[in-house]
């Protein structure tokens, strides 16, 4: 064998070597590229999530003023609700409305009395008046 002809095949076998590393080369960049912009997502919904977070602290804390704010106001209706129970109590107007159909009923039957001692009252006066 001639040295060109161990230089012929030594060649086509750098060749192929060539070709097999530019086909890494480009499979490399394609897969750098894909992962370039797998990051870009990623740092995308990164701050998204971060955006989604301090939107949801802010909401957070927007509901703990309005709980608060709530709990003020019940002590408060609680407060202003003994008051007006001493002042009703207080003026004898804390009354169930049985306890008012009983004292209506009693004062009917107090009425209804005066009524017959009014009608006795004047028979006699009537039968003093003839008698005279």
């Amino acid at each position: 064998m001639s040295s060109q002809e161990n230089t012929r095949p030594m060649e086509e076998h750098l060749q192929v070597i060539l070709l097999e590393l530019e086909i890494i080369k480009q499979d490399f960049e394609k897969r750098s590229s894909e992962l370039e912009k797998k990051i870009e997502q990623l740092e995308e919904e990164k701050m998204q999530l971060g955006l989604n977070v301090n939107v949801q602290k802010l909401e957070a804390k927007k509901m703990r003023k309005g709980k608060n704010k709530a709990e003020e106001d019940l002590e408060s209706l609680k407060t202003d609700y003994k008051k007006l129970r001493l002042s009703i109590r207080t003026a004898e107007l804390g009354k169930t409305s049985e306890q008012w159909w009983q004292e209506i009923k009693e004062e009917k039957t107090r009425a209804d009395q005066w009524e017959i001692k009014f009608q006795e009252a004047r028979i006699r006066e009537g039968a003093l008046r003839r008698d005279f």
